[in-house]
């Protein structure tokens, strides 16, 4: 097989640049281990911020996304009881984020690639990525029970931490920046409707508490557990008597129980892998960077490196300069350092760590005091969250 792009991993960052591509008159062909089904219904990312909406409508891909996503104009942070609201377009000048899953966005992206797009083949595997020092690198990979090479002009890897695109980079090459949390996520979807018409991030001396939803019947919450937890421990009406305690309010608020459909534990890291680019590889999204969900950027993440490579793309190919390829891991990069330091800010002020001190309490306390007494902290936080500039 030959194409322009290889592309592999066929997650959003994948389909997406696929797309991209296509739009902009460049081949490629997108390998992906898993089957269909497995792609469009595993669970992920749910928010995505102004600018990976914008792609998303400027792509073609944003019909059933404008109809079916939840538009939302802030936030809640509720610490001590309190409850206080963080408008974003008021703060950033009209930005927003939009609810809609990932797996609602692949499930998109996946109907125009197969209906107007290249190839895009399910459970071909990548073995390995061969030859990204020379113009004609190659991806070795299995599909239909037979191993072929897919030839290209540059190689994509949007196939996560555990792909092979990265394994790519020499060694001697590569630097690897990383911290693990020693808590995460105990996450469930509820067959009820929100509690809230926003998101709810709670600080509390139990640990850390998200309201979040997926649609307008069902909800998505999380609750701070120590790393390590097992989902199945926890009993359903354990958990609801949980977020009860940690969303508490002066006010009455009520939160709404129902039937438990899925629950399951994210861990909680940080990880930047630099260069982002090797010879004629380029790595996106997760196989470049991960953050902790805290700060709602990791898909956005994958987009913005896509839309770079693909303007990148572009501009070789109309002005034969190659100025924007070659700067591809510092442009990214600079956008990933700055959602890493937002995730870990967000993780840090909401999280109480298991060995937390008195003094370590009342610093948590006085940032989130900090936030919501001052315009410009504030401001700094709804920026952060409606997104970074993608250029």
């Amino acid at each position: 097989m030959r194409t322009t792009v290889g592309i592999i991993g066929a997650g959003p960052a994948g389909l997406l640049l696929a797309r991209l591509l296509h739009n902009a008159g460049i081949e490629s062909v997108v390998l992906e281990s898993r089957d269909r089904a497995y792609v469009e219904h595993r669970q992920r990312a749910g928010i995505l911020e102004q600018g990976t909406v914008d792609v998303l409508r400027a792509a073609g891909a944003g019909e059933r996304m404008d109809r079916e996503g939840l538009r939302h104009d802030g936030i809640e942070l509720r610490f001590q009881g309190r409850r206080h609201r963080v408008d974003f377009p008021g703060l950033t000048g009209g930005s927003s984020v939009m609810v809609y899953a990932q797996t609602e966005v692949c499930k998109d992206l996946i109907a125009l690639q197969l209906k107007e797009g290249g190839p895009l083949l399910f459970e071909a595997e990548a073995l390995e990525v061969e030859g990204v020092e020379g113009d004609r690198p190659r991806i070795r990979f299995t599909y239909e029970g037979r191993e072929d090479v897919l030839e290209c002009d540059y190689v994509v890897g949007c196939d996560g931490f555990w792909g092979v695109a990265r394994n790519a980079v020499p060694a001697d090459l590569s630097r690897v920046f990383e911290r693990t949390y020693p808590f995460g996520w105990l996450g469930i979807l509820a067959d009820v409707p929100p509690s809230h018409d926003e998101l709810v991030y709670a600080r509390h001396d139990r640990g850390f508490a998200l309201l979040s939803m997926r649609s307008p019947t069902v909800s998505r919450l999380y609750l701070q557990v120590p790393e390590g937890t097992d989902a199945e421990a926890w009993g359903d009406e354990e958990i609801w008597d949980e977020l009860e305690r940690r969303f508490e309010t002066e006010d009455g608020w009520q939160l709404r129980r129902g039937p438990i459909t899925a629950k399951s534990v994210t861990p909680m890291r940080s990880y930047v892998h630099e260069p982002m680019r090797h010879g004629r590889l380029f790595l996106a999204g997760d196989a470049a960077h991960i953050v902790p969900p805290t700060g709602a950027k990791g898909l956005n993440l994958a987009v913005g490196d896509v839309v770079t490579f693909a303007r990148a793309l572009v501009r070789l190919r109309d002005t034969g300069s190659a100025e924007l390829l070659d700067t591809y891991s510092a442009t990214c990069l600079r956008r990933v350092w700055q959602a890493e330091r937002f995730s870990y800010d967000m993780t840090t002020m909401l999280h109480r760590a298991p060995e937390a001190t008195p003094f370590e309490d009342r610093l948590q306390l006085a940032r989130l005091e900090r936030v919501v007494g001052s315009r410009a902290a504030e401001t700094d936080l709804a920026d952060g969250y409606t997104g970074f500039p993608l250029d």
